[in-house]
């Protein structure tokens, strides 16, 4: 079943999709182009791994494939929804989308195995995990505030329960202005399954219910600019859309600066280390 949150008379709603209608728990209902969609959860905590998936790596020409995945944490204040704006401050230029497959945890989970932790899965949905790499020199690659802005993380627009889907059989494809950047399978490209992924979390940190884990991106993630669209499709789950925006204020002027670093043009538009630390020169 595809289930949603929306805001209805003011207040936060649950309800599920039956053809193009929204059917809430009081009997009411909204045709789904007209409701104001909320996120499918509210997490005490947003975990998500560096790279996962075959494609990305060989994108990167990485002479070494990781073994293992790798895993960063971001605040629960990033999370947004379907048809929020995603904001870019001014005199940045490296806003990247990551099209992604999401896990919403149901039930306390900790150290299980892969078989266990597919059963403390609640469901699945789509997000769209934003990364400003004008910062990608700050925090020692802990993407804190790489990805931790304030909306960056979009999530839904629907919440399909576990059982309904196979997450060794999902397609992700990603669309800006309506044109496809990103395609995956999660059974041939996607190296780390899913349960395996939570699972492997477990060992060391307690997921409790609601709790929100994505689970990587594709190749061709890349910047995108105010007013352009950007769409994430996943197989059984739906199409999550969201609008690139400049921010409509000026971040305080302490600390660090944004700044375009080797590492900013590796990351951003998946260049050699050695052509990104010569074209990062014209930055300066």
């Amino acid at each position: 079943m595809k289930r949603a949150r929306i805001l209805y008379d003011g207040t936060p709603q649950w309800c599920h999709l039956e053809g193009d209608r929204l059917h809430l728990e009081n009997g009411a209902s909204v045709a789904e182009i007209d409701a104001a969609f909320l996120a499918v959860t509210e997490p005490s905590k947003v975990l998500a791994p560096h790279l996962t998936y075959r494609s990305r790596c060989v994108e990167y020409e990485m002479t070494h494939i990781p073994e293992q995945p790798h895993f960063f944490m971001m605040p629960s204040t990033a999370v947004s929804h379907h048809g929020a704006e995603v904001q870019r401050p001014r005199g940045t230029h490296f806003l990247n989308y990551e099209g992604e497959i999401a896990v919403v945890i149901g039930e306390r989970c900790s150290n299980v195995t892969p078989e266990v932790a597919l059963e403390r899965i609640r469901g699945y949905t789509i997000a769209n995990d934003f990364g400003l790499h004008d910062l990608r020199h700050l925090d020692r690659g802990a993407m804190t505030r790489v990805k931790g802005i304030d909306g960056y993380c979009p999530i839904g627009p629907y919440l399909v329960d576990a059982v309904d889907l196979d997450p060794d059989d999902l397609t992700l494809r990603t669309y800006v202005n309506g044109e496809i950047v990103q395609e995956a399978h999660t059974g041939s490209d996607l190296m780390f399954p899913i349960a395996y992924q939570v699972a492997d979390l477990t060992r060391h940190i307690t997921l409790l219910p609601g709790d929100l884990i994505l689970t990587g991106t594709p190749a061709n993630s890349r910047p995108v600019e105010p007013g352009d669209v950007v769409e994430v499709e996943v197989s059984g789950i739906g199409r999550l859309r969201n609008t690139v925006v400049e921010m409509d204020h000026d971040l305080v002027q302490i600390g660090y600066q944004p700044e375009v670093t080797a590492a900013t043009l590796h990351v951003a538009l998946a260049l050699p280390e050695d052509e990104a630390a010569r074209r990062a020169e014209d930055y300066r």
